[in-house]
């Protein structure tokens, strides 16, 4: 069985279950029809696909078999085993995601094709699934340049992109867990509580929780936010500058990056109140209660 078979099925299994998990289970009332946006975010990723498969053929697990066979890297470099090579670029390409994903946030020219991902006005699997196909480009490269300078072996790349994609599509799930599992989970993973703080449009809020897999470097760079300031079910999801339906259309997103970053006035600042103080994870938060 191919990589790309694997890959595929694997995918497909993990959606199929996370959107089950969210028909059953979920955390927040959608504000747009599953087949409006749904047709829109399936569209942007068929639509990244096709790109990346014709931009860039070979992608982080056949730019690992190339290095490879040729020995480039560091890890070969020093004959480290297979095993600790393959744990150590598994935990350098965590973080390189989430030095790339803060990166995003701070760079203009980055924001601007990011922004397509956070201008998603509801909150579910799918949206995992939301990139403008040039920062899928620019994922792939630095994800790339970071297997050729490291040489990390290609099991370890392919194990990574597959845990990277199903955690993805679960920490953007609109699902609700028993706050004591979200708790415990959040020690070690991301888990949807925490991600769905990062799509806040409270500017304190959309930068922090940069993870999509550890948790371990928002805690480590202080970047971490416990809970929304207004809570789960009330807080508003996406950016304040695009609280209409262009979002749930495809060229409008495909468009946005080059658009004015503040179509109001060219200098619009996004909102930047406090967030809230952490607090611990209880059974029952009293702002959950109350709504």
């Amino acid at each position: 069985m191919s990589e790309a078979t694997v890959r595929l099925l694997l995918f497909l299994g993990v959606f199929a279950v996370m959107a089950g998990v969210e028909l059953v289970l979920p955390r927040r009332e959608r504000l747009f029809s599953r087949a409006r946006r749904w047709t829109t975010n399936l569209a942007i990723v068929g639509t990244d696909t096709l790109v990346l498969r014709i931009v860039f053929p070979m992608a982080a697990v056949g730019v690992a078999l190339w290095a490879s066979e040729r020995e480039l890297g560091l890890f070969p470099a020093l004959g480290l085993p297979l095993w600790l090579a393959g744990l150590l670029g598994f935990i350098l390409l965590d973080f390189a995601v989430w030095a790339a994903h803060w990166a995003s946030h701070k760079v203009p020219l980055l924001w601007r094709l990011h922004r397509m991902h956070h201008a998603d006005r509801d909150f579910d699997v799918t949206t995992a699934l939301r990139f403008h196909p040039l920062e899928i480009i620019l994922s792939m490269l630095w994800k790339a340049a970071i297997v050729l300078v490291f040489g990390i072996p290609a099991v370890a790349v392919l194990v990574f992109e597959v845990v990277l994609n199903g955690a993805a599509m679960f920490n953007h799930a609109n699902v609700r867990l028993p706050l004591a599992l979200d708790r415990w989970l959040r020690l070690l993973v991301v888990t949807p509580d925490m991600h769905r703080v990062h799509h806040s449009v409270i500017r304190t809020e959309t930068d922090s929780n940069y993870g999509f897999n550890l948790s371990v470097w928002d805690r480590l760079f202080r970047t971490y936010v416990d809970q929304p300031a207004d809570g789960h079910e009330a807080m508003v999801i996406g950016l304040d500058e695009y609280q209409h339906d262009g979002p749930t259309r495809y060229l409008w997103s495909l468009a946005l990056p080059f658009t004015r970053l503040y179509p109001d006035s060219g200098l619009r600042p996004r909102i930047s109140r406090p967030a809230a103080e952490p607090e611990p994870c209880r059974e029952a938060p009293p702002r959950d209660a109350a709504q």
